[in-house]
């Protein structure tokens, strides 16, 4: 199992984007077989820290829905966006 935690700062006016971008992809994860895997984004009291949380069964999974298109655009658009070296990216290992 991997399990992974991104996190990064959006600034206050690109929120609104990066959370219609989120739901995009979310959308889309929908169509794969979710029971491969996991995926969950969340936003910070601060409402411009996001987290995103995942776990996948293999890396063969992984590769698959990190690949997803509508991913992809969410990335560059919110790397775009200017994250002030916010984003942080955590590999959790199981106890």
């Amino acid at each position: 199992m991997i399990n992974v935690i991104v996190s990064y700062t959006v600034n206050p006016d690109f929120v609104q984007e990066n959370k219609v971008n989120i739901q995009k992809f979310l959308n889309d994860f929908k169509n794969l077989d979710q029971s491969t895997f996991e995926y969950k984004v969340f936003v910070k009291e601060d409402n411009v820290t996001f987290v995103h949380y995942s776990n996948y069964i293999n890396e063969e999974v992984q590769h698959v829905v990190l690949n997803v298109p509508s991913f992809k655009e969410f990335q560059r658009v919110r790397d775009e966006s200017g994250l002030n070296g916010s984003h942080k990216v955590e590999i959790l290992q199981s106890i």
